[in-house]
C-alpha cells in the first residue's frame, strides 16, 4: 500500500502526544529533512513543551548554523544554537576509528543534550531517526553495517527518553510528510547529510584543518553539479560531496614538488539510501570540479571519483 503522509501526520501527531503526554521535550535539530519534519509535526502536538536545539560541531557544511538559522526563522521553529566546536574537535583529538568516532559524537549529542534538559526539567529527546538509520546500525539478528550516533552509538546511560516518530520511515516518505506539511522545497528536498557530519567525510583523525578543506571541496562540487543539472548536462544526484582520504599524495605545484591531500568526489542515485548506483557525470563536469578544488585549496594535489555501487560499498566513507 502506498504511503499516504495526509494519513500520517495525524497518527504521528497523536504518537507524539501520548509519548510526551505533559512532560517536556527537547527536539535534536540537525538542518537536515528529518528534524525539520520531526519539528513540523512536534509543534503541531506540543508547541508549549518543545525545546529546539541546534548544536554546532565545528564538521557541519560550510555556513550550516546560519542556513539552519534562517531556515528556522522561516518555518516558525524556535531555535537555540549551542557552540560546541571546541569540545568536539577536542574528544576527537587522534580518534582514527570510525566507530569509535561515531560513538565519541554520540556521546557528545547527549550529554550536551542533558545538560541542557536539566535546566527546564526536559525528559524527552526527540530525534529525527528513519528506518535506515537502526537497519543498518544492526542488532535483533541483523549485521552491523555502521553505528549511526543516533541509534547504536547512543550511550548507554542515557536518561532522556526518546521520541522518534519518523522510526519507521524512509527517506523519500520523509520527504513527502515534509511537503505535506507546507515547508518549502529547499528543506524537503535537500540531499541527505550524515548526523556525525564532517567527521565521517573525513578517513582517519579529524581536525579543523581537515574540516576547512572538506568544507570548501564540497561546496565547489555541490556548486558545480548543481550547475550542470540546471543546463541539463546531467540528471539531480539523490546526494553528492566531497570526502577527504587520509594519506597524502606527489605532485606538482608551480616548479616545485608538493605533498598533499587527495580529495574524493561522490555522488550516487537512489531513492531510499539502502541501495544506491554512482552517477554518471560528464567529464568536462569532473575537470571543472578537479580544477576549481586544486586551484582554490592549495592543500589539494589530487582529485578521484568514486565509481563504487552500494552496496558493495555504502554512501559515506566511514
Amino acid at each position: 500500500m502506498p504511503f499516504d503522509p495526509k494519513k500520517f501526520i495525524p497518527d504521528a501527531v497523536e504518537y507524539i502526544t501520548d509519548t510526551v503526554k505533559n512532560e517536556k521535550a527537547i527536539l535534536a535539530l540537525s538542518g537536515g529533512v528529518d528534524s525539520f519534519t520531526v519539528a513540523g509535526l512536534a509543534s503541531q502536538a506540543i508547541p508549549d513543551q518543545l525545546f529546539v536545539i541546534f548544536v554546532d560541531t565545528g564538521l557541519m557544511r560550510e555556513n550550516e548554523a546560519e542556513k539552519v538559522k534562517e531556515a528556522a526563522d522561516k518555518t516558525g521553529v524556535k531555535l537555540k544554537i549551542i557552540e560546541a566546536q571546541d569540545r568536539f574537535f577536542r574528544e576527537l583529538k587522534g580518534v582514527t576509528d570510525p566507530e569509535e568516532k561515531r560513538r565519541i559524537i554520540g556521546k557528545l549529542f547527549i550529554d550536551i543534550f542533558e545538560e541542557e534538559a536539566k535546566k527546564d526539567e526536559v525528559t524527552f529527546l526527540m530525534q529525527g531517526t528513519i528506518a535506515p538509520d537502526w537497519i543498518e546500525s544492526g542488532g535483533q539478528g541483523r549485521d552491523k553495517i555502521k553505528s549511526h550516533h543516533n541509534v547504536a552509538a547512543l550511550p548507554s546511560g542515557m536518561k532522556l527518553k526518546l521520541c522518534e516518530p519518523l522510526r519507521e520511515l524512509y527517506k523519500h516518505e520523509v520527504r513527502a510528510t515534509a511537503q505535506e506539511l507546507g515547508f518549502p522545497e529547499h528543506i524537503y528536498s535537500r540531499q541527505p547529510f550524515p548526523g556525525p557530519a564532517l567527521a565521517v567525510r573525513i578517513v582517519g583523525e579529524v581536525t579543523p584543518e581537515k574540516v576547512k578543506i572538506v568544507q570548501k571541496a564540497s561546496a565547489i562540487a555541490e556548486e558545480e553539479l548543481e550547475k550542470a543539472v540546471k543546463e541539463e548536462k546531467m540528471e539531480m544526484p539523490w546526494q553528492y560531496f566531497a570526502a577527504l582520504l587520509s594519506a597524502k599524495t606527489v605532485g606538482v605545484r608551480g616548479d616545485e614538488r608538493a605533498y598533499q591531500y587527495t580529495v574524493v568526489i561522490r555522488a550516487v542515485r537512489s531513492l531510499d539510501g539502502m541501495t544506491a548506483n554512482f552517477s554518471n557525470i560528464p567529464h568536462d563536469v569532473l575537470q571543472k570540479i578537479s580544477t576549481r578544488i586544486t586551484n582554490e585549496i592549495m592543500d589539494v594535489g589530487r582529485v578521484l571519483y568514486d565509481i563504487t555501487n552500494k552496496p558493495p560499498a555504502t554512501i559515506e566513507l566511514e
